[in-house]
């Protein structure tokens, strides 16, 4: 959902409260998986933020996916200058950056988790993006268990795999 066109969000503190609420766990999960400490995801998401408001007081400035994603995109180019990478892009040439992550491939892999099931991908996304533990898992399911969790984990898991590997093959006997 786009934090800035939420209709109850009407001042600029709400919005900065809003991206930290929503977009900085996910930044500071991105930059712990690569390394980095928490005052350098601070310091990375603070960055970002400046450089975000910077680009909406833009006259016409759109940004070509969600305000979230466009966020995460800025953050993730900044963890990568911050951490010295010669492939980061310049600062000024954010639009086509964000523009070039590759949305097709999220949207494959969001169309296969929706086609495991809403329960699948609920269950998935309580263990994996919302970080829960396998007794939260079950408890917030109904499971008896911790194991019984976990077996419906892996059987979800087992359903995706499956439709990309059909996927596959239907592109394999496509080109054969």
């Amino acid at each position: 959902m786009p934090i800035l066109e939420e209709t109850n969000v009407s001042t600029r503190e709400e919005v900065i409260l809003k991206c930290y609420q929503q977009v900085f766990p996910l930044a500071a999960a991105h930059i712990q998986r690569r390394s980095g400490r928490l005052e350098e995801a601070k310091e990375v998401f603070q960055e970002a933020m400046l450089l975000y408001f910077e680009k909406l007081s833009q006259e016409g400035f759109q940004p070509a996916v969600n305000d979230q994603a466009y966020l995460m995109g800025m953050v993730k180019k900044l963890w990568l200058k911050h951490q010295g990478n010669p492939k980061s892009v310049s600062l000024d040439h954010w639009d086509q950056a964000i523009e070039e992550q590759p949305q097709p491939i999220t949207q494959k892999l969001l169309n296969y988790l929706r086609s495991s099931g809403e329960r699948c991908l609920d269950l998935l996304q309580s263990f994996y993006y919302e970080k829960c533990s396998m007794r939260q898992v079950a408890d917030r399911f109904g499971y008896a268990s911790e194991r019984s969790a976990t077996v419906q984990k892996y059987k979800c898991l087992e359903k995706v795999r499956e439709q990309v590997r059909q996927n596959a093959q239907q592109y394999e006997d496509f080109f054969e």
